[in-house]
């Protein structure tokens, strides 16, 4: 249905993409991967036409229906429903004529509307909308509202719906899991493993093309190489190949007996609870990827927080929302040194407000939060890019929180990050969101917190940026409190879980994967 033949994509004198091919065929979900800039989105944007490769052909399916995720919503008056409906041109336009129609009583318009909808199959419309809506959490109720009264992040899962809802034989989706919770990037799953026709997908949720894809398409200097398969699976050959071809380099046999010397440390401390156990074996596995990333940029580290107090924070029978709106009652919760939380609940429940509270930015309604005096919070909040000042460089940044320290020693430390001298003297306002995020990272480490606020800290970070901080915080020897729909985080890095529902914040027994089954069996 699809094929690429030869292609070179340049942007301008960067070429980005040189003599490539893929072949692309139906029921097959191929997952896009590489570094951030590396040409995957203007390989999107080449199979829609909207830029011209620099040599080579592309071959398309006669007709073929390719329909592609937006990145923008603008703010319309027309329901969410509608909206999604949309997607459906030949429908929509349908729907619009017959309610003219019927306003004129012009009976013949009628009768040729009734007959366009008999054809396309279009009486059940709304039902199938409806279902796509319901499965990306929204409610009967806010199917009705315009689109202009939902937040930046509910009017991307619109988007979403409506790219679903469209008649299609090739979707081309560009990270469809940002802005999602866990509930709903299962939904999402499950969608397109029942989808009929072929997927290529940008994503950087682990977890999410492994339950998906069929094969990985590895872009990497200027080359696609496609493998058989999901992610792991990719990251596995990708990583016996590396180590073949490097078994005798001194630095990543280094890296691999640190890798292996922390994963007996762990297991011999870990705790019976399924949780504990569950991280176990995730961090098992992480020893036969350890090459994979040895020659990642990405090679920064916590220090040892200077105090470790505990408890390190005591809530007491404490209630917490807005404007008198309690979000959560009587919430009881220690947390203790070296203790790692995973908060679990669907958007809204109030993941985010309880983080709020203990970091001090919220005030309890009721009840008592104790906070030590030694107690060094790092957090990062799910917009933390948006607070940076963009007129400043992050070497800026950091000399306003250590000026004991030259220069030179700050640049090193950022360039653990991945940044070169120039990125760490040119303002934010330059920096790409993932860049950013990266920023905001490095400020939160350099700070040597013992307690960490993490939520949703992987928005706008790569693949590869990611599994830099879950090697960071596997050695972090801080507590930790985690909210993130990024289901290889919560089951890598937290040894306890909680969640969140109807305003309660109760113990969760089970693992990331019980979460994930009872979710979806609810």
């Amino acid at each position: 249905m699809l094929s690429l033949q030869d292609v070179t994509i340049a942007r301008g004198a960067n070429v980005l993409i040189e003599k490539i091919n893929l072949s692309v065929f139906p029921k097959h979900i191929i997952g896009m991967v590489g570094d951030n800039g590396c040409g995957k989105t203007s390989l999107f944007s080449v199979i829609l036409g909207l830029l011209e490769t620099a040599r080579g052909e592309i071959l398309l399916s006669k007709n073929l229906k390719i329909v592609s995720l937006e990145q923008e919503v603008p703010a319309l008056d027309m329901s969410a429903l509608d909206y999604v409906i949309s997607g459906n041109t030949v429908l929509f336009d349908t729907f619009q004529k017959l309610k003219s129609a019927e306003e004129k009583e012009d009976y013949d318009a009628l009768m040729q509307c009734h007959t366009v909808l008999h054809e396309i199959n279009g009486y059940g419309a709304e039902s199938i909308a409806s279902k796509i809506l319901k499965g990306l959490g929204f409610s009967q109720e806010e199917m009705q509202k315009p689109v202009k009264t939902f937040s930046g992040g509910w009017r991307m899962r619109l988007n979403l719906a409506k790219c679903l809802f469209a008649p299609s034989e090739l979707l081309l989706l560009d990270e469809p899991t940002n802005h999602l919770d866990m509930e709903t990037i299962l939904w999402l799953e499950a969608f397109l493993k029942n989808y009929f026709g072929a997927v290529l997908m940008i994503s950087h949720d682990r977890d999410f093309l492994d339950d998906t894809v069929t094969h990985i398409a590895h872009i990497e200097n200027k080359n696609l190489k496609l493998y058989s398969g999901n992610y792991s699976q990719f990251e596995i050959l990708r990583a016996q190949y590396i180590a073949l071809q490097n078994a005798q380099h001194k630095k990543q046999q280094s890296k691999i007996a640190h890798m292996k010397k922390f994963v007996d440390r762990f297991r011999a401390s870990a705790t019976k609870a399924k949780q504990a156990q569950s991280r176990l074996k995730a961090i098992e596995k992480m020893e036969i990827i350890a090459p994979l990333y040895e020659s990642s940029p990405f090679q920064f580290h916590f220090l040892k927080p200077d105090r470790m107090p505990n408890p390190m924070i005591t809530m007491r029978k404490v209630d917490l929302g807005y404007d008198n709106h309690v979000v959560l009652r009587r919430v009881d919760l220690g947390i203790l040194a070296g203790q790692r939380i995973g908060l679990l609940g669907v958007n809204g429940a109030g993941k985010s407000t309880l983080i709020k509270s203990i970091c001090g930015e919220l005030t309890p309604m009721q009840g008592d939060i104790v906070r030590p005096p030694s107690l060094n919070i790092g957090y990062f909040a799910q917009h933390q890019v948006d607070y940076l000042p963009l007129e400043l460089s992050s070497l800026e940044l950091l000399k306003k929180l250590n000026n004991t320290k030259t220069e030179k020693e700050l640049i090193s430390y950022l360039a653990s990050f991945g940044f070169s001298r120039d990125q760490s003297l040119a303002p934010l306002g330059q920096f790409s969101g993932g860049e950013k995020s990266r920023v905001a990272l490095a400020l939160i480490i350099w700070r040597r917190p013992n307690l960490l606020l993490l939520d949703e800290p992987t928005n706008h970070l790569d693949l590869s940026i990611r599994q830099a901080l879950v090697f960071a915080l596997e050695e972090y020897e801080g507590a930790m409190v985690l909210v993130s729909h990024d289901r290889y985080l919560m089951r890598t890095l937290v040894d306890e879980l909680y969640f969140i529902e109807k305003g309660k914040l109760n113990r969760f027994e089970g693992t990331v994967q019980d979460y994930q089954e009872m979710s979806l069996n609810a």
